[in-house]
This record gives C-alpha cells, sequence and structure tokens, in this order.
C-alpha cells in the first residue's frame, strides 16, 4: 500500500483548515497559532515533493522566527483592533478593487491551466543524485525568477513598512531623546553663570532674594 497519498490528503487538508482558520479567528493569537499549523504542514507538503530543503527551511525560518514574533508582537503590544478597525468602511472600494482584480486571476488560472505534456514522465524519472536542493533552487531563483524574486522582497518590505505604521502608536506624557535638538545646543543655553548671595536659593528663572530671616523676597 503506497501512504504518500495519504500523507498528501492528511497535510493538504490540515493546511487548507488552518489558513481558514487564519482568515475566520477573532482572536490574533489564535490566528497566529493556526498559521503556524499551516506552515509546519506546508513543510510536510515539501517533503513528500522531495523538497526538503524548503521544508527545513518554512519550519526555520517562518515557523521558528517570524511566526513566534507575530506571535510575541501581538501579545505583548496589546494592540487594539477595535480601533484599527473604525476606519474600515473608508478603504472598503480600494479593498473590493483589489479583491475583484485577485478573483479574476484565479479565475483566468483556473480556466486556462492544463497539464504540461511531460509532466508525467519528469515525475516518473529518477532525480539527479549530484543536484542539491540549494543548487538547484538558487540556480532557479537567480536566473530565471531573479525580477520575480526581487519583487516579491520588495511586496514583503513594503508589508513591514505598513504593518509598522498600523501598529504604532503616539504616547502622550512620555519623554523622548530629541538627538537634533542636543547637538545645536550651546553653551549659553545649556548652562548659566549666576552670583548666588549667602542665604538665597536658585530657580530656573534665577536668583531668589532672601532676607536676614531667611524669607523670600
Amino acid at each position: 500500500m503506497n501512504i504518500v497519498p495519504l500523507f498528501f490528503y492528511l497535510f493538504s487538508g490540515l493546511m487548507v483548515a488552518s489558513a481558514v482558520m487564519v482568515v475566520s479567528a477573532r482572536n490574533p493569537v489564535h490566528a497566529v497559532l493556526f498559521l503556524i499549523l499551516a506552515f509546519v504542514n506546508a513543510a510536510g507538503l515539501f517533503l513528500l515533493m522531495g523538497a526538503e530543503f524548503l521544508a527545513m527551511l518554512l519550519v526555520v525560518v517562518y515557523v521558528g522566527a517570524v511566526a513566534v514574533l507575530f506571535l510575541f508582537v501581538v501579545m505583548m503590544l496589546d494592540v487594539d483592533f477595535v480601533e484599527l478597525r473604525q476606519g474600515f468602511l473608508q478603504y472598503l472600494p480600494i479593498g473590493a478593487l483589489i479583491s475583484a482584480v485577485f478573483f479574476i486571476e484565479l479565475a483566468l488560472v483556473l480556466g486556462t491551466w492544463k497539464l504540461a505534456p511531460d509532466a508525467l514522465k519528469l515525475a516518473k524519472s529518477a532525480a539527479p543524485v549530484d543536484a542539491m536542493n540549494v543548487r538547484a533552487l538558487g540556480r532557479v531563483l537567480y536566473t530565471d525568477y531573479v525580477y520575480f524574486f526581487q519583487a516579491a522582497g520588495l511586496i514583503l518590505l513594503v508589508a513591514m513598512i505598513g504593518a509598522i505604521v498600523l501598529t504604532l502608536r503616539e504616547r502622550h506624557g512620555v519623554r523622548r531623546q530629541d538627538v537634533m535638538k542636543q547637538n545645536a545646543r550651546t553653551k549659553d543655553t545649556a548652562m548659566q553663570v549666576v552670583s548666588v548671595a549667602n542665604g538665597a536659593g536658585v530657580t530656573t528663572q534665577g536668583v531668589k532674594r532672601a532676607d536676614a530671616a531667611g524669607q523670600e523676597v
């Protein structure tokens, strides 16, 4: 009995269910946990395809770093998601347009795809022994798909900047360091030399005068 199709349907079913729960979960912590589960099942699918490097990369980088970072950011920053959703209606037309374009692209892909003539022969043929996953992946990424690779990096950069902007909150009453203001300070603005009389005190406005009894005048 071949157990490879069994594991394929197991991993793919769990990954699709986890992806649906990521989108539909109300608790952001639960959404991140389902995202980790989806990454693990995707790594299992990569192992079935013989791409063990991609499986290791998915677990180590995405599960071990990115998803855990998302989890700690959500738990520690205490982001007010109710406040973030208040401006949802004003971005609804743009979101609807992007969603329509996305679904049209999916419909075109699903309606026009066809199996390559040599796909079954390539799947049944034995993989070359001297072709490592890392070398083959690097050759494909940096030769045939280098522009798509750079575009994906640019999209991730924009997404990271957007996440930082959304979670950035201005806190009032917190003292911050102004480096430009500190570097612009001179001797005249940084200190003041005063002559303090005996029995008088010093304030930020100047010198307090005191009489012989110690009372301020």
